[in-house]
Protein backbone atom coordinates (compact mmCIF):
# COMPACT_ATOMS: atom_id res chain seq x y z
CA UNK A 1 0.00 0.00 0.00
CA UNK A 2 1.27 3.44 -0.98
CA UNK A 3 1.64 6.08 1.58
CA UNK A 4 -1.18 8.02 1.13
CA UNK A 5 -2.98 11.18 3.49
CA UNK A 6 -6.01 11.32 4.40
CA UNK A 7 -7.36 14.79 5.47
CA UNK A 8 -10.72 15.60 6.80
CA UNK A 9 -13.43 13.13 6.62
CA UNK A 10 -16.83 14.47 6.92
CA UNK A 11 -19.35 11.06 7.21
CA UNK A 12 -22.58 10.20 8.87
CA UNK A 13 -25.25 8.20 8.88
CA UNK A 14 -28.64 7.07 10.59
CA UNK A 15 -30.07 4.41 9.44
CA UNK A 16 -28.94 1.06 11.04
CA UNK A 17 -28.85 -1.42 8.47
CA UNK A 18 -28.65 -5.44 8.84
CA UNK A 19 -26.23 -7.31 6.17
CA UNK A 20 -22.69 -8.90 6.53
CA UNK A 21 -23.78 -11.32 8.63
CA UNK A 22 -22.86 -8.94 11.59
CA UNK A 23 -23.35 -9.75 15.40
CA UNK A 24 -22.88 -7.53 18.12
CA UNK A 25 -20.48 -8.49 20.91
CA UNK A 26 -21.64 -5.63 23.24
CA UNK A 27 -19.32 -2.58 24.33
CA UNK A 28 -16.02 -2.90 22.48
CA UNK A 29 -16.40 -6.56 23.70
CA UNK A 30 -13.46 -8.94 24.03
CA UNK A 31 -11.56 -7.24 21.24
CA UNK A 32 -7.38 -7.56 21.14
CA UNK A 33 -6.26 -4.19 22.43
CA UNK A 34 -4.68 -1.48 19.64
CA UNK A 35 -2.71 0.52 21.86
CA UNK A 36 -2.00 4.20 21.04
CA UNK A 37 1.79 4.86 20.39
CA UNK A 38 2.57 8.49 21.93
CA UNK A 39 4.82 9.66 19.45
CA UNK A 40 3.42 13.01 20.03
CA UNK A 41 4.99 13.57 23.51
CA UNK A 42 8.38 12.38 22.35
CA UNK A 43 8.43 14.50 19.24
CA UNK A 44 7.20 17.40 21.68
CA UNK A 45 9.72 17.02 24.73
CA UNK A 46 12.82 17.01 21.52
CA UNK A 47 11.19 20.49 20.42
CA UNK A 48 10.76 21.74 24.13
CA UNK A 49 14.52 20.73 25.03
CA UNK A 50 16.73 19.96 22.15
CA UNK A 51 18.29 17.37 23.92
CA UNK A 52 19.94 15.36 21.49
CA UNK A 53 19.48 12.30 23.74
CA UNK A 54 15.85 12.50 22.51
CA UNK A 55 16.61 13.48 19.11
CA UNK A 56 18.46 10.11 18.90
CA UNK A 57 15.60 8.03 20.74
CA UNK A 58 13.06 9.25 17.82
CA UNK A 59 15.75 8.14 14.91
CA UNK A 60 15.95 4.91 16.65
CA UNK A 61 12.20 4.34 17.85
CA UNK A 62 9.62 5.92 15.37
CA UNK A 63 11.96 5.43 11.74
CA UNK A 64 8.83 5.14 9.88
CA UNK A 65 6.84 7.78 11.47
CA UNK A 66 9.53 10.52 11.17
CA UNK A 67 9.34 9.90 6.72
CA UNK A 68 5.25 9.85 7.11
CA UNK A 69 5.48 13.61 8.73
CA UNK A 70 7.95 14.71 6.69
CA UNK A 71 6.69 13.44 3.83
CA UNK A 72 2.93 15.14 5.28
CA UNK A 73 4.97 18.61 6.06
CA UNK A 74 7.98 18.94 3.85
CA UNK A 75 7.09 16.63 0.58
CA UNK A 76 10.59 15.12 1.90
CA UNK A 77 11.63 11.71 2.74
CA UNK A 78 15.31 12.72 4.13
CA UNK A 79 14.20 11.91 8.09
CA UNK A 80 17.53 11.17 8.48
CA UNK A 81 19.44 14.17 7.62
CA UNK A 82 20.51 17.03 9.47
CA UNK A 83 18.67 19.53 7.36
CA UNK A 84 15.37 17.63 7.64
CA UNK A 85 15.22 17.80 11.77
CA UNK A 86 16.27 21.54 11.25
CA UNK A 87 13.08 22.28 9.62
CA UNK A 88 11.20 19.97 11.93
CA UNK A 89 11.95 21.91 15.25
CA UNK A 90 11.89 25.50 13.19
CA UNK A 91 8.37 24.13 11.98
CA UNK A 92 7.25 23.77 15.34
CA UNK A 93 9.00 26.07 17.26
CA UNK A 94 6.86 29.03 15.49
CA UNK A 95 4.85 30.71 18.76
CA UNK A 96 1.30 29.66 17.34
CA UNK A 97 1.72 26.27 16.52
CA UNK A 98 3.81 25.28 19.55
CA UNK A 99 0.93 26.78 22.25
CA UNK A 100 -1.53 24.82 19.74
CA UNK A 101 0.54 21.72 20.03
CA UNK A 102 1.11 21.92 24.00
CA UNK A 103 -2.74 22.20 24.55
CA UNK A 104 -2.85 19.04 22.22
CA UNK A 105 -0.86 16.96 24.54
CA UNK A 106 -1.94 18.36 27.80
CA UNK A 107 -5.70 18.46 27.09
CA UNK A 108 -7.79 16.08 26.13
CA UNK A 109 -5.37 13.84 25.12
CA UNK A 110 -3.59 13.80 28.42
CA UNK A 111 -6.43 12.17 29.86
CA UNK A 112 -5.60 8.38 30.75
CA UNK A 113 -9.46 7.83 30.91
CA UNK A 114 -10.00 9.32 27.37
CA UNK A 115 -6.82 7.28 25.60
CA UNK A 116 -8.49 4.26 26.93
CA UNK A 117 -11.86 5.26 25.65
CA UNK A 118 -9.76 5.84 22.54
CA UNK A 119 -8.32 2.61 22.43
CA UNK A 120 -11.42 0.44 23.07
CA UNK A 121 -13.31 2.03 20.24
CA UNK A 122 -10.19 1.91 18.06
CA UNK A 123 -9.37 -1.88 19.14
CA UNK A 124 -13.81 -2.99 18.81
CA UNK A 125 -14.00 -1.03 15.54
CA UNK A 126 -10.70 -2.75 13.92
CA UNK A 127 -11.79 -6.09 15.20
CA UNK A 128 -14.96 -6.11 13.46
CA UNK A 129 -13.16 -5.25 9.90
CA UNK A 130 -11.07 -7.87 11.01
CA UNK A 131 -14.18 -10.36 11.35
CA UNK A 132 -15.72 -8.70 7.97
CA UNK A 133 -12.39 -8.38 5.98
CA UNK A 134 -10.44 -11.99 7.29
CA UNK A 135 -7.05 -10.86 5.27
CA UNK A 136 -7.47 -6.84 6.24
CA UNK A 137 -4.01 -5.77 7.92
CA UNK A 138 -4.41 -4.11 11.14
CA UNK A 139 -2.32 -0.87 11.30
CA UNK A 140 0.10 0.05 14.54
CA UNK A 141 -1.38 2.91 15.79
CA UNK A 142 0.32 6.69 16.72
CA UNK A 143 -0.81 9.93 17.56
CA UNK A 144 0.88 13.19 16.09
CA UNK A 145 0.64 16.89 15.71
CA UNK A 146 0.48 18.06 12.31
CA UNK A 147 0.12 22.05 12.35
CA UNK A 148 -3.47 21.90 11.30
CA UNK A 149 -2.31 20.17 8.26
CA UNK A 150 -4.08 16.49 7.20
CA UNK A 151 -6.42 14.63 10.17
CA UNK A 152 -4.56 11.68 9.71
CA UNK A 153 -1.47 10.05 7.66
CA UNK A 154 -1.87 6.45 6.56
CA UNK A 155 1.64 4.38 5.14
CA UNK A 156 2.20 0.67 5.14
CA UNK A 157 1.06 -0.87 8.48
CA UNK A 158 0.61 2.42 10.23
CA UNK A 159 -1.66 5.36 10.90
CA UNK A 160 -2.01 8.27 12.62
CA UNK A 161 -4.22 11.17 14.37
CA UNK A 162 -3.32 14.56 14.17
CA UNK A 163 -4.58 14.97 17.33
CA UNK A 164 -4.76 19.13 17.07
CA UNK A 165 -7.19 19.13 14.37
CA UNK A 166 -9.54 17.09 17.42
CA UNK A 167 -9.34 19.06 20.05
CA UNK A 168 -12.95 20.25 20.15
CA UNK A 169 -15.50 22.61 18.08
CA UNK A 170 -14.72 25.38 20.20
CA UNK A 171 -11.12 25.35 20.29
CA UNK A 172 -10.27 29.26 19.85
CA UNK A 173 -7.98 29.02 17.45
CA UNK A 174 -10.19 27.09 15.18
CA UNK A 175 -12.86 29.81 15.31
CA UNK A 176 -9.89 31.98 13.32
CA UNK A 177 -9.10 29.11 10.32
CA UNK A 178 -12.31 27.43 10.33
CA UNK A 179 -15.79 27.34 9.50
CA UNK A 180 -19.07 25.92 11.14
CA UNK A 181 -19.42 23.19 9.02
CA UNK A 182 -15.74 22.04 9.28
CA UNK A 183 -15.63 22.64 13.03
CA UNK A 184 -18.45 20.18 13.76
CA UNK A 185 -15.88 17.29 12.84
CA UNK A 186 -13.00 18.44 15.02
CA UNK A 187 -14.45 16.73 18.37
CA UNK A 188 -12.27 14.33 19.89
CA UNK A 189 -15.01 11.70 19.31
CA UNK A 190 -14.89 11.82 15.59
CA UNK A 191 -11.41 10.46 15.65
CA UNK A 192 -11.80 6.45 15.41
CA UNK A 193 -14.53 7.14 13.10
CA UNK A 194 -12.41 9.35 10.58
CA UNK A 195 -9.37 6.71 11.09
CA UNK A 196 -11.53 3.38 10.42
CA UNK A 197 -12.31 5.25 7.48
CA UNK A 198 -9.02 6.20 6.39
CA UNK A 199 -7.73 2.65 6.76
CA UNK A 200 -10.61 0.93 4.75
CA UNK A 201 -10.56 3.53 2.16
CA UNK A 202 -6.73 2.79 1.55
CA UNK A 203 -7.51 -0.99 2.03
CA UNK A 204 -9.75 -0.94 -0.97
CA UNK A 205 -9.54 1.92 -2.96
CA UNK A 206 -11.71 3.36 -5.55
CA UNK A 207 -11.20 0.98 -8.58
CA UNK A 208 -13.34 2.87 -10.78
CA UNK A 209 -13.19 6.86 -12.08
CA UNK A 210 -12.97 9.63 -9.29
CA UNK A 211 -14.77 11.69 -11.83
CA UNK A 212 -17.41 9.45 -12.62
CA UNK A 213 -20.06 10.53 -10.16
CA UNK A 214 -22.11 6.81 -10.01
CA UNK A 215 -18.66 4.84 -9.32
CA UNK A 216 -17.50 7.51 -6.67
CA UNK A 217 -21.25 7.20 -5.10
CA UNK A 218 -21.12 3.88 -4.95
CA UNK A 219 -17.89 3.54 -3.49
CA UNK A 220 -18.38 5.94 -0.75
CA UNK A 221 -21.61 4.00 -0.12
CA UNK A 222 -19.88 1.08 0.18
CA UNK A 223 -17.60 2.27 2.61
CA UNK A 224 -19.80 4.11 4.98
CA UNK A 225 -22.23 1.02 4.77
CA UNK A 226 -19.29 -0.98 6.30
CA UNK A 227 -18.25 1.43 8.84
CA UNK A 228 -21.95 0.95 9.85
CA UNK A 229 -21.42 -2.47 10.33
CA UNK A 230 -17.38 -2.39 11.67
CA UNK A 231 -18.38 0.44 14.64
CA UNK A 232 -20.46 0.16 17.71
CA UNK A 233 -24.23 1.64 17.25
CA UNK A 234 -22.79 4.10 14.35
CA UNK A 235 -25.08 5.61 12.17
CA UNK A 236 -25.20 6.91 8.97
CA UNK A 237 -25.72 10.79 10.58
CA UNK A 238 -22.62 9.98 13.04
CA UNK A 239 -20.58 8.80 10.57
CA UNK A 240 -21.42 12.03 8.35
CA UNK A 241 -21.47 14.54 11.01
CA UNK A 242 -24.82 15.13 9.87
CA UNK A 243 -27.41 16.54 12.21
CA UNK A 244 -30.64 15.29 12.31
CA UNK A 245 -32.95 18.18 10.74
CA UNK A 246 -30.08 18.23 7.73
CA UNK A 247 -30.81 14.20 7.33
CA UNK A 248 -34.60 14.47 7.20
CA UNK A 249 -33.83 17.17 4.70
CA UNK A 250 -32.17 14.74 2.35
CA UNK A 251 -35.24 12.01 3.22
CA UNK A 252 -37.70 14.42 2.24
CA UNK A 253 -35.76 15.56 -0.66
CA UNK A 254 -34.16 12.10 -1.65
CA UNK A 255 -36.56 11.38 -4.66
CA UNK A 256 -35.70 14.89 -6.42
CA UNK A 257 -32.17 14.56 -5.37
CA UNK A 258 -31.69 11.57 -7.42
CA UNK A 259 -33.82 12.54 -10.45
CA UNK A 260 -31.41 15.04 -10.67
CA UNK A 261 -28.70 13.38 -10.37
CA UNK A 262 -29.85 10.53 -12.63
CA UNK A 263 -30.19 12.76 -15.56
CA UNK A 264 -26.55 13.70 -14.70
CA UNK A 265 -25.22 10.42 -14.83
CA UNK A 266 -27.28 9.97 -18.19
CA UNK A 267 -26.52 12.64 -19.90
CA UNK A 268 -23.36 14.06 -18.83
CA UNK A 269 -19.54 12.47 -19.28
CA UNK A 270 -17.52 12.64 -15.76
CA UNK A 271 -16.28 15.78 -14.76
CA UNK A 272 -14.17 16.40 -12.17
CA UNK A 273 -15.96 20.14 -10.43
CA UNK A 274 -19.32 18.97 -10.83
CA UNK A 275 -18.67 14.82 -9.25
CA UNK A 276 -16.66 16.86 -6.64
CA UNK A 277 -19.71 18.90 -5.44
CA UNK A 278 -21.60 15.96 -4.05
CA UNK A 279 -18.80 15.48 -1.69
CA UNK A 280 -18.09 18.13 -0.02
CA UNK A 281 -19.17 19.11 3.56
CA UNK A 282 -20.32 22.47 2.90
CA UNK A 283 -23.60 23.54 2.39
CA UNK A 284 -25.25 21.98 -1.27
CA UNK A 285 -25.93 25.55 -2.52
CA UNK A 286 -25.95 24.65 -6.04
CA UNK A 287 -28.61 22.56 -5.50
CA UNK A 288 -31.11 23.82 -2.69
CA UNK A 289 -30.32 27.15 -0.21
CA UNK A 290 -31.39 25.20 2.73
CA UNK A 291 -29.13 21.63 0.87
CA UNK A 292 -26.91 20.09 3.58
CA UNK A 293 -23.29 18.81 2.07
CA UNK A 294 -22.25 15.11 1.49
CA UNK A 295 -25.39 14.70 -0.54
CA UNK A 296 -23.88 12.34 -3.29
CA UNK A 297 -22.56 9.84 -0.19
CA UNK A 298 -26.49 9.89 1.43
CA UNK A 299 -27.43 8.83 -2.36
CA UNK A 300 -24.62 6.54 -2.39
CA UNK A 301 -25.13 5.04 1.02
CA UNK A 302 -28.89 4.48 -0.04
CA UNK A 303 -28.28 2.81 -2.84
CA UNK A 304 -25.94 -0.04 -1.61
CA UNK A 305 -28.24 -0.55 1.59
CA UNK A 306 -31.14 -1.12 -0.95
CA UNK A 307 -28.58 -3.43 -2.96
CA UNK A 308 -27.38 -5.45 0.69
CA UNK A 309 -31.03 -5.82 1.44
CA UNK A 310 -31.87 -7.31 -1.77
CA UNK A 311 -28.94 -9.28 -2.37
CA UNK A 312 -27.97 -10.47 0.95
CA UNK A 313 -24.46 -10.53 0.16
CA UNK A 314 -21.52 -10.35 2.51
CA UNK A 315 -19.09 -7.35 3.13
CA UNK A 316 -16.57 -8.78 1.76
CA UNK A 317 -18.70 -9.20 -2.04
CA UNK A 318 -19.64 -5.76 -1.56
CA UNK A 319 -16.30 -4.17 -1.62
CA UNK A 320 -15.14 -6.41 -4.02
CA UNK A 321 -17.86 -5.25 -6.66
CA UNK A 322 -16.09 -2.95 -8.66
CA UNK A 323 -19.26 -2.68 -11.51
CA UNK A 324 -21.39 0.62 -9.63
CA UNK A 325 -23.64 -0.17 -12.68
CA UNK A 326 -24.50 -3.36 -11.60
CA UNK A 327 -24.91 -2.48 -7.96
CA UNK A 328 -27.35 0.20 -8.94
CA UNK A 329 -29.63 -2.23 -11.03
CA UNK A 330 -29.98 -5.02 -8.64
CA UNK A 331 -30.55 -2.49 -5.66
CA UNK A 332 -33.96 -1.92 -7.65
CA UNK A 333 -33.36 2.10 -5.79
CA UNK A 334 -36.73 3.88 -6.38
CA UNK A 335 -36.98 6.76 -3.79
Amino acid sequence: MNMKHFWLFTLIITFTSGGCNSKSFGMYGDAEKIPVIRFDRVLFQWIDTDDPEILQTLISDYPQMLAMLGNALFKSNLADSSVFFSRLINYYSEPTLKSLYNDAITGYYTNSSAIERLEKELSYGFAQLKRLFPSIQIPAVYLHVSGLQQNIIVADSLLSFSIDKYLGDDYPLYMDYFNDYQRKDMIPERIVKDGLRAWLSSEYPLQGQNNDLLDRMIYEGKIIYVLIQAGDSYSFQQIMSMTENDYKWCLRNESVMWKTILKQIQSETPDAMTTAKYFQPSPSRFFSEDAPGNLGNFIGYRIVACYMKQTKSTCEELIHNNNAQDILKKSKYKP
